[in-house]
């Protein structure tokens, strides 16, 4: 009998791989022709604006075409990466088609224009929409649409960033903190995998990295990399707190659906003019390029581009958060080298992938990802600045949809389930070892779920 229930067993685990792969795989197509679609798209963007400067003066205008899509038709969908994940949290609520043609118009529009944004959001709501279009026809349970909508996340990010490891473990890292959906690792390891393969087998060729060094712990090394990651923890925050601080006060204004983007797009342009180039205006990769290399890069270049990306996103244009981290966080590094008069080889690479994993509290993937760009020789001190930045970049992050299922300080009074939308620290707190301490040691959260 015993042996008849593990042959059962062995039968049914057999039958759910099979399952999972064949819906990862279709998924994975999907989203790999979605996203090498969107990258020719956006090279064709790129060099047409960097061909045409003068496109720059039209961002105000394409700004406010961009908030008027959304707040007409747009309404539904306007919650980008944050609706995909309430979606997964409460699968009952639906994610309209529209999403996709949506966010793949209008973060090119934004790039055509100038603005400062990234690209991995486009490719993750893509991805995530054409995997809840696959369940539909299925009749699938709520509980395999969600694990589909989290495949197509993963499925985006691998694709677009030609990293299918650091995408499956991006696709339920990013869903919480504290807990990993290790229910969903087969289809998005799978979707990652495939749709990695295709976009790079219908001629779209990544960005490659291969200038970081050979890596010797030494405690002065050690001592640097704990050092530097401080800084990463300190920029991801000022990141997160600028770009959510603007949309507050965007919001607040009349007609905010187009005045904001009009506004946002006059403070680039005027950026643009103060620093003398487009050198902060995209995606911002030369700049990454040059942070490898010696004396490349401004000591300030980091915090113009927080600016710009901040201020872009902030004002309603869309693109993705993640690309412009890269950026922030190599060029950092790369001051910090100068700085400390080191090779900025090794630091750029650091900050490249931790200040993206204190913005997205995805430090696991962020590893990953820093092992597939740069090298596995690298994977002690990149594992070191993504988990610490994760911890010192506290309760707040990019996507404000993430829920925390276990706090990074047992002294916070967070409850369980409780989304980084609901919780509000006392001040403007850089740290949370560091912040306001009520009586007892405990952190203070206010708002709807704030413990009594």
């Amino acid at each position: 009998m015993n042996g008849r229930l593990r042959w059962n067993e062995q039968t049914a685990l057999f039958a759910v791989v099979i399952k999972w792969t064949l819906l990862g795989a279709w998924v994975g197509i999907l989203s790999g022709l979605a996203s090498a679609f969107f990258l020719w798209s956006l090279d064709v963007a790129t060099s047409t604006r960097l061909a045409h400067p003068w496109l720059l003066l039209l961002l105000p205008i394409g700004g406010a075409a961009i908030g008027l899509a959304y707040a007409g038709h747009g309404k539904s969908v306007a919650g980008g990466n944050n609706l995909l994940l309430d979606r997964i949290h409460d699968p009952n609520g639906s994610i309209p088609f529209r999403m996709a043609p949506y966010i793949l118009a209008t973060t090119v529009l934004t790039h055509l224009l100038g603005g400062s944004a990234g690209r991995e959001g486009t490719a993750v709501q893509m991805g995530g929409t054409l995997a809840d279009l696959a369940v539909k026809p299925l009749k699938l349970s709520k509980e395999d649409r969600r694990i589909l909508i989290m495949t197509g996340i993963s499925a985006g990010f691998g694709s677009v960033f030609g990293t299918p490891i650091a995408g499956a473990i991006f696709g339920m890292e990013v869903l919480s903190i504290g807990r990993i959906k290790y229910d969903a690792l087969i289809p998005c390891l799978v979707a990652s995998i495939v749709g990695d393969v295709v976009c790079k087998g219908v001629g779209i060729r990544h960005q490659g990295y291969d200038f970081a060094p050979t890596f010797t712990l030494t405690p002065t090394v050690l001592l640097l990399i704990l050092c530097v990651t401080v800084l990463f923890a300190l920029a991801s925050t000022a990141f997160s707190e600028l770009t959510h601080w603007i949309q507050s006060i965007g919001k607040e204004m009349k007609g905010a659906a187009y005045v904001r983007p009009i506004i946002g797009g006059f403070a680039i342009i005027g950026l643009t003019l103060l620093v003398g180039n487009q050198d902060y205006n995209g995606l911002g990769i030369p700049l990454m390029k040059a942070s490898f290399h010696p004396g490349k890069v401004v000591l300030y270049a980091f915090l113009l581009k927080i600016l710009f990306t901040s201020i872009t996103l902030g004002t309603g244009f869309k693109g993705g958060e993640v690309t412009p981290l890269f950026c922030i966080g190599s060029t950092l590094g790369a001051a910090f080298a100068q700085v400390t008069h080191q090779d900025p080889a090794l630091f750029a690479a650091l900050g490249f992938v931790a200040v993206f994993a204190g913005a997205a509290n995805t430090p696991l993937a962020c590893t990953i990802m820093g092992v597939e760009l740069f090298g596995g020789h690298l994977i002690l001190p990149l594992a070191i600045s993504c988990i610490l930045t994760y911890i010192l970049g506290g309760h707040r992050g990019i996507y404000a949809s993430q829920q925390v299922h276990q706090p990074k300080t047992n002294h916070a009074h967070i409850k369980d389930g409780q989304s980084l939308r609901s919780i509000q620290l006392l001040g403007f707190n850089l740290t949370e070892p560091f912040a306001r301490w009520r009586v007892g040691g405990d952190i203070k959260v206010t708002g709807d779920d704030a413990e009594t």
